[in-house]
């Protein structure tokens, strides 16, 4: 049986367990082209992910890939089939910021209902 088939082999085991399956829209850059790509991610680890691209690049080619709520990330072209590519990271992410809400700036409350929210001013009696 092939050894890649083989779920015995605790190199695959690790592999499948620690990827996180979702589908996440990202730009992928590469060193030599000027423009940057949009390209659908598949699934994602701490060490790297796979992303739908139909792109022609070599393995081992320097990569940059800019995820939500993580930022740009370094990494190499790990393979290559027919519309799909792997990226390996230089450097480990958690790749559970990646499902976080982007950051919005917090919403200021308008003039009229800072006034409701106001302790009320001491009402002053007069006397008749």
């Amino acid at each position: 049986m092939n050894d890649l088939l083989n779920i015995d082999n605790p190199a695959s085991a690790k592999r499948g367990n620690n990827r996180d399956s979702l589908l996440l829209k990202a730009v992928l850059r590469f060193a030599n082209v000027s423009e940057d790509r949009e390209v659908r991610i598949r699934n994602l680890s701490a060490g790297g992910l796979m992303a739908e691209a139909p792109l022609r690049v070599a393995r081992g080619e320097p990569v940059e890939i800019h995820l939500r709520s993580i930022g740009w990330i370094s990494g190499h072209v790990a393979w290559v089939t027919e519309g799909r590519i792997g990226i390996a990271f230089d450097h480990p992410i958690n790749p559970m910021d990646a499902r976080k809400p982007v950051g919005q700036a917090e919403l200021e409350m308008p003039n009229y209902l800072k006034k409701l929210n106001e302790p009320a001013a001491p009402i002053k009696y007069r006397r008749l």
